[in-house]
């Protein structure tokens, strides 16, 4: 579900804990801890407001409401058009 590097904010929509936001990267999920239906344990570093890890932490969150703030790149699509297409 998660992949390492990943950054994500963490806010109440997460867990209750977070009403101050914080801006976390992912290390790993701890799969090896028994969690309630939706809910997840993972290891991250705290990332503060130069990108620079301040803290390794483990959170115990809803993963639903974290929120990424590095999105996958797109990937590329096939549209058969654009420069160098030839239509006649």
């Amino acid at each position: 579900m998660f992949a390492p590097g990943h950054e994500f904010v963490v806010t109440r929509a997460a867990s209750p804990q977070f009403a101050q936001p914080i801006r976390v990267r992912m290390i790993r999920e701890r799969t090896d801890r028994h969690t309630y239906h939706g809910w997840a344990w993972i290891e991250v570093y705290e990332i503060d407001g130069y990108g620079k890890a301040v803290d390794r932490r483990e959170l115990y969150v809803m993963p639903a409401g974290l929120i990424p703030t590095n999105p996958s790149p797109p990937l590329p699509t096939r549209s058969g058009g654009g420069p160098g297409s030839h239509r006649e």
